[in-house]
């Protein structure tokens, strides 16, 4: 143990091994075990105003992504395949079992959704239950881009490029970038706060943080399809909850549910009113939801 978290009272931070991966994770409360996965450009400080809620009934664990916050930052390898979704699930479950969990529900936000959605085709018997915050599946968003899309997600498309080019642009500015890609997506005002702003700066100062962002974007837009199209026709046979923010891109562009039901065979959810980082602008409707969602866990 590393000690207390600073962002989640009551979590103490833990360093894991996963295979040959170092994942930082934070832990805190007693119950029936739920994983909170984070998205970009955040890490597990994200989950500041739900996870120590979710705690008073849950043992909670909160992760940073390979490649994201404190936890390793491998190369790519060929055809990206260190940043595939499959490699970061199998990182999520390695720590869990780690901490002695082999089931548990699970929470994924942006990319941290789109490893929820992998890690359940590829290891269907360590979830109880999905939840997905603001995001389509991966393919659906590919295969449905259009011009509006693209303009409005326009990373999807600029951090794929073949390295070094995103990567020494952003290089010249990572404040500049980092704040203009935050208050895009966000349209509650203060969101984030300058404590968050300043931890997700804080990692995005770092080249390798920015090369590894990169990398998972790539291996989104091509590993990751490649994984997505050999199990289409599986379906997710768990609860799955969607949750959108009716002000982003997402919920403007989508069908949330449909898409979904598309991949899944039990699905419910709505909007919130808010943009993209659902946690951060409203967890009051965040944890309103999960609660009702989470009730039968452990029972």
């Amino acid at each position: 143990m590393l000690g207390p978290d600073p962002f989640l009272p009551g979590f103490d931070l833990h360093d894991i091994k996963a295979g040959a991966i170092r994942i930082r994770a934070s832990v805190g409360g007693a119950g029936p075990p739920v994983l909170l996965l984070h998205g970009h450009p955040q890490t597990h400080a994200t989950w500041q105003a739900v996870a120590p809620i979710l705690a008073e009934r849950f043992r909670v664990v909160a992760l940073d992504l390979r490649g994201y916050g404190d936890s390793d930052k491998p190369e790519g390898g060929e055809r990206h395949v260190n940043y595939s979704k499959r490699a970061m699930a199998a990182d999520a479950v390695a720590v869990m079992r780690h901490l002695g969990h082999e089931a548990f529900a699970l929470i994924g936000h942006d990319r941290g959704g789109r490893v929820a959605h992998r890690l359940a085709l590829d290891h269907p018997e360590a979830v109880t239950r999905l939840a997905v915050l603001d995001i389509a599946p991966t393919a659906t968003m590919y295969a449905r881009t259009d011009k509006d899309f693209a303009a409005r997600y326009f990373w999807w498309f600029f951090l794929i490029q073949p390295a070094p080019l995103p990567e020494r642009l952003i290089a010249a500015d990572p404040e500049f970038f980092l704040r203009t890609h935050v208050d895009g997506q966000s349209k509650t005002s203060g969101s984030p706060s300058p404590e968050l702003f300043a931890e997700y700066l804080r990692v995005y100062r770092d080249p390798a943080t920015r090369h590894a962002i990169c990398e998972d974007y790539r291996a989104a837009a091509t590993i990751d399809l490649e994984h997505d199209a050999a199990d289409a026709d599986e379906r997710i046979e768990v609860p799955l909850l969607a949750l959108w923010g009716a002000k982003g891109t997402v919920g403007q562009t989508y069908d949330v549910l449909a898409t979904w039901r598309e991949k899944a065979l039990d699905v419910q959810g709505h909007a919130l009113n808010c943009g993209h980082t659902l946690q951060e602008e409203r967890p009051d409707l965040v944890l309103d939801a999960l609660a009702s969602f989470l009730a039968n866990e452990g029972r």
